[in-house]
């Protein structure tokens, strides 16, 4: 069977290498384009740092915008990877493996990402020491503080532990070949792996251990973030269903993320082999089921404060659904909530484009469900004055537009450092269909195809 397998896996080790030893003029053309995106971002914050926030919009009446909308929404597509890789993990779905990697390093990102946002809203950011110093527990915000805190950590860690055999495969199979840094880097964190029977039961504990423990903190941390509008007194936000919504919308925008890495990775790297259009296809029901919780939460939220219609909803309905920003919730009704569903559900659609579609409709509108749900909370006025406006500035947008190009940017790095795909857990998985058909009586590859087809 050795003889068999040994090419499919030598084939399998090319694939993850390939992006490490070779780089291409267009990589180095989008990592300029991203740095050009991100060195205005920096110059638009440092006029905000010499101005204050008066170059934003934001004012006293709405002083939350365009970037905790940013931070909200990246730290919802965080729970791709707490959703793929440790739910998957633990239910023992092996169609998960080849996407696993690229799940954990997008959580990991999107919270660095979304932690800084917090800092950029801040006027004077070396306050922020002041929310560690003199915090106080009753505050959501300390919550936050804590939840982030611990989730980054619990990440790192969860990101790393399934790499060691991988990072230890590129020192063996890297030597001479990268410069003498990444050399480094690979010897450092493959922690004098040889993969002995001992290192694979520790691993294998610590891996269980850390996928146990990451779900509660991923849960946690969408709920305490719901937590710091609901326990706010504001009408559009007194809500007992914002941790549960939160939760769901944070999966259903992290599902719709990896899915569109995945397509931009598979295309650029070639992984077709290992990444199928029956991950696509699996990934896409659920999104398709993310939908439709997302439509019973919208109804159920809606229904039971539009039945009672205190005056400040009567504003927030009017403004929502017929005013001002009629045009982003209906977008998001209809363009992320129904037609995913629809492009994901019928068959003449249900493929890797289809999936595609339907996972960038979803990430635009659940980052305009963010931003809707911050500035028209703040619009219902709470005492009898005339409702206030805002309109984001050049400086916001360009920050926000750096944000989503630093989230690229360690995206691309990474992939030209770090195993792309978990080349060990693959070839786990491949090996265990080799070996299942011979077990139950058909010779080595014999076995009758599976049930829509043969996608890992």
């Amino acid at each position: 069977m050795e003889e068999v397998t040994s090419p499919w896996r030598e084939r399998l080790e090319r694939t993850a290498l390939a992006p490490v030893t070779g780089t291409s003029r267009a990589y180095y053309a989008w990592v300029a384009f991203l740095l050009i995106v991100i060195g205005w971002g920096v110059y638009a914050y440092s006029r905000q740092l010499q101005d204050g926030l008066i170059v934003t919009g934001m004012r006293d009446r709405i002083s939350w915008g365009l970037y905790i909308t940013t931070f909200v929404f990246f730290i919802g597509i965080s729970h791709a990877g707490t959703l793929i890789s440790a739910i998957l993990r633990v239910s023992q779905a092996r169609w998960r493996t080849p996407i696993t990697r690229m799940a954990e390093f997008i959580t990991l990102v999107s919270l660095i990402c979304g932690a800084l946002f917090v800092v950029i809203d801040l006027g004077r950011p070396d306050r922020v020491l002041n929310v560690i110093v003199y915090g106080r527990w009753q505050s959501p915000i300390i919550w936050d503080v804590l939840a982030i805190t611990t989730y980054i950590t619990a990440s790192t860690a969860y990101l790393f532990l399934p790499m060691i055999p991988d990072l230890a495969l590129f020192r063996d199979r890297l030597a001479g070949r990268v410069s003498g840094w990444r050399m480094w880097i690979y010897k450092l964190l493959s922690v004098r792996w040889q993969g002995t029977p001992s290192q694979w039961r520790s691993m294998g504990a610590a891996i269980t251990t850390a996928m146990i423990l990451i779900i509660p903190i991923a849960v946690s941390v969408h709920t305490v973030v719901s937590w710091i509008f609901a326990m706010t007194l504001r009408a559009p936000w007194d809500s007992t269903i914002f941790g549960a919504f939160f939760v769901a919308g944070a999966i259903f925008s992290g599902v719709a993320t990896l899915i569109i890495v995945m397509a931009i990775l598979r295309k650029v790297y070639h992984l077709e082999e290992y990444i199928t259009e029956k991950h696509f296809v699996y990934l896409g029901y659920l999104l398709a089921a993310m939908s439709l919780i997302m439509v019973y939460g919208n109804v159920s939220e809606y229904l039971t404060t539009g039945y009672k219609m205190t005056e400040g909803t009567e504003f927030h309905f009017r403004q929502l659904f017929l005013g001002e920003f009629a045009g982003f919730y209906w977008f998001y009704l209809l363009g992320g909530l129904v037609l995913p569903g629809l492009l994901i559900l019928l068959p003449w659609t249900r493929n890797i484009w289809g999936v595609v579609a339907a996972s960038i409709l979803v990430v635009a509108a659940m980052w305009v469900e963010r931003y809707f749900i911050v500035v028209t909370g703040f619009r219902v006025p709470l005492m009898p004055y005339e409702p206030s406006t805002y309109a984001p500035t050049w400086v916001e947008l360009s920050v926000m537009a750096a944000g989503f190009a630093l989230f690229a940017l360690l995206i691309t790095i990474f992939v030209k450092i770090f195993p792309i795909i978990a080349v060990w857990e693959v070839a786990e998985d491949e090996e265990s269909l080799a070996i299942a058909p011979a077990a139950r009586g058909f010779p080595h590859g014999t076995a009758p195809e599976p049930a829509g087809g043969g996608a890992r």
